[in-house]
């Protein structure tokens, strides 16, 4: 289950690098997990300062149904 998230997450960054640097260019791995990186870290954020009242709202969401 995991190697499917890293998957992704490679499989994304590779994406977003191909825009800056040549798929064959030798510094494409190391480009490709910096983006990781900072995909990784940009979830690891969005998680860590979640607002609750958004939680609150899923909350009821759910209990409606």
């Amino acid at each position: 289950m995991l190697s499917w998230i890293v998957r992704l997450l490679m499989i994304s960054a590779g994406f977003v690098t191909s825009w800056f640097v040549a798929k064959d260019a030798p510094i494409f791995g190391v480009a490709q997990m910096m983006m990781t990186l900072v995909l990784i870290a940009l979830i690891v954020a969005v998680v860590a300062f979640w607002p609750q009242r958004w939680t609150v709202a899923l909350n009821r969401l759910y209990r409606n149904w």
